[in-house]
Formats: structure tokens, C-alpha cells, sequence
């Protein structure tokens, strides 16, 4: 099959302004594309990054299957009352799967910890702790501790105190079950999805 060589007319009419103009806008539609992955890459990367809840340790707060962003400029550091994603492998049984948790800092390096009063609260720095987000009639702790949080590591808990392996269940290893701070990939800022359950995150003030 013989090909016709390109004229000058057909040239012209390739490179013609209608033709041309659909051409760069195809062009600035594809990158601003590739920006607008970039950018979300960058997002996901240095800023937040979604998070499946796979639990139900830290109902009634959080449900299994919720979706969460984490602020990952908040990486490394905890604060009393925050809810952080964090690294437990090594730390935390269950890390086969996924290594990573979710649970709320209970205490940080300095603090003082122990279960439990006489009117059975936690006691955080010899002062009980107000717990508005566990849901009625759920005990603080049912196992007793009494401790001095290492500096640069937290004590977690889940809000699902009878259903959460945490800080209380390796009292006895290497650590306590106080995880690194250098651990915590960010703070849990607030759900996304399901949409009925959207919605931001507050930390709660621990400690009375």
C-alpha cells in the first residue's frame, strides 16, 4: 500500500490554529493531572494519610472499618489525650498483619500512671483522670499498674478498655509496653468515612 507524502496544504491544515489550541489544551490538561497527583502524593506523604480503623479497640470513639486521616506533621510526638497512628511492631502482639495501631496517649515521659483510685479512676500525676470518651459503666482498667513513664515514650490505651491490647498488657517486657515516640506516624485528625460518622477528632484533656 503506497502512503501519500505530506504537502505542505496537509501540513498546514495539521497546524492549524483550531487543531493547535486542542493541542495545548490537552497538553495543560495532562499536566495539571500530573500535578494534581503530585500533589497528592505530597499530601499523603508529608501531610495526612488515610487509616482503616481494624479494631474495635477504641469504640465507642472510633468503629471498625472507620476511615481516618492522620496528620502526619504531628509524626514523633504525642500529647496526653491525643488519638495517634503509631508503629507497634515489636512492641504490641497481633503485629503479623499490620503493624500499625491506633489508641489514645494516656500518659507521656515524665508522667506518672496507676490504676486505680478508690473511686476506680486512673490516676495521672496523682490526679484522677476525667474519661468522657469511654462509654458508660466501662471500668478504666480491670489490671493494676503503677509506673513512671520513660522520657520519649507514651502509655496508650484503647477507649475499648475490655476489648484493647495495649501499654497494660506488656507490663512486664522490655519497655513496659511504653511505646517510642519516634513511633507515632501522626494524630489521628478526624474520620472521613463512613460520611454519617465524618467529622474532626478533638483531643480530650486527660487529666483534672
Amino acid at each position: 500500500m503506497s502512503t501519500d507524502p505530506v504537502t505542505s496544504e496537509t501540513a498546514g491544515a495539521a497546524l492549524s490554529p483550531e487543531r493547535a489550541r486542542g493541542r495545548r489544551l490537552l497538553a495543560l490538561a495532562a499536566l495539571a493531572t500530573v500535578l494534581l497527583l503530585v500533589a497528592a502524593l505530597g499530601v499523603r506523604t508529608f501531610v495526612t494519610a488515610p487509616f482503616r480503623v481494624p479494631s474495635a479497640s477504641m469504640e465507642p470513639t472510633l468503629q471498625v472499618g472507620d476511615v481516618l486521616l492522620a496528620d502526619r506533621t504531628a509524626g514523633g510526638r504525642a500529647e496526653r489525650g491525643e488519638i495517634v497512628v503509631f508503629d507497634g511492631s515489636g512492641y504490641l502482639p497481633g503485629t503479623e498483619d499490620s503493624p500499625f495501631f491506633v489508641k489514645r496517649v494516656i500518659a507521656v515521659g515524665g508522667d506518672t500512671i496507676r490504676c486505680c483510685d478508690e473511686s476506680g479512676a486512673l490516676v495521672l500525676n496523682g490526679v484522677p483522670l476525667s474519661e468522657p470518651y469511654l462509654a458508660p459503666g466501662t471500668a478504666p482498667s480491670t489490671i493494676a499498674f503503677d509506673l513512671e513513664v520513660p522520657r520519649g515514650r507514651m502509655f496508650v490505651m484503647g477507649d475499648n478498655r475490655a476489648d484493647s491490647t495495649d501499654s497494660r498488657h506488656l507490663l512486664g517486657a522490655p519497655g513496659g509496653g511504653m511505646i517510642p515516640v519516634e513511633r507515632v506516624t501522626g494524630e489521628a485528625s478526624r474520620i472521613v468515612w463512613p460520611l454519617e460518622r465524618s467529622g474532626p477528632l478533638a483531643p480530650v484533656e486527660s487529666a483534672r
